[in-house]
């Protein structure tokens, strides 16, 4: 991911209820943004733990007190980051609750939401987060806040689908749910680790979890 793909993506972060009106509420808005963006690709080149502040206010361009004025360490900005996964994984919730045929809905979402994760750049920051969010537990909370909205929504497509007859009628809903997501994530890391074709590799994910969830 490079610097301007990452300031796109912090530009569609959730929006706030009232938008900046002054000037100063806009430049502090723009500053925040940028200190998260050099937070993040400091994350990505270097990992979490090898990042200190002094190396994201340099790569930020701002002092180190300038920076403490919006994120007094690390840890807030992981917090930044929850808030900007959500808005990520918000496009994916919204396809899930469209109407339509739900085996229709569902592969298009198996498709879309597998490629994006095996993106390198959100492979490697899905890593870095996660163990981060293993050693602190406020931090998990926040991204599992996340998954479980996700899985919730995966799931009521899936149950649609029982009641449609396009999938298994023997299914539990939930648990597939938790299941496939699992699945897209370990087939979107093996594809940037193996450095394989990921279209062969998201093909055989489609296949198997289909075959799973449609049955004989």
């Amino acid at each position: 991911m490079n610097d301007r793909s990452f300031k796109i993506i912090v530009a569609t972060m959730s929006v706030e209820p009232q938008k900046p009106q002054t000037k100063r509420d806009k430049a502090t808005a723009q500053r925040r943004g940028k200190i998260l963006e050099a937070a993040v690709m400091c994350f990505l080149e270097n990992g979490y733990h090898q990042t200190g502040v002094r190396d994201i206010a340099a790569r930020a361009g701002v002092s180190l007190g300038n920076l403490y004025n919006h994120f007094p360490g690390k840890h807030d900005v992981l917090v930044e980051i929850a808030a900007l996964e959500r808005a990520e994984l918000a496009p994916y919730i919204a396809l899930l609750a469209k109407p339509g045929p739900a085996r229709a809905i569902f592969e298009k979402f198996l498709a879309g939401y597998a490629a994006y994760l095996a993106k390198p750049e959100n492979a490697i920051l899905t890593i870095e987060i996660t163990s981060e969010a293993i050693r602190k537990p406020d931090i998990g909370e926040l991204f599992l806040v996340n998954h479980a909205e996700l899985v919730a929504a995966l799931a009521a497509i899936l149950a649609r689908g029982v009641e449609e007859g396009a999938f298994r009628t023997d299914l539990d809903a939930q648990e597939a749910a938790q299941l496939v997501i699992e699945l897209i994530e370990a087939s979107a890391y093996r594809s940037v680790l193996s450095k394989g074709p990921k279209r062969k590799i998201l093909a055989n994910l489609k296949n198997f979890v289909l075959a799973a969830l449609v049955g004989k």
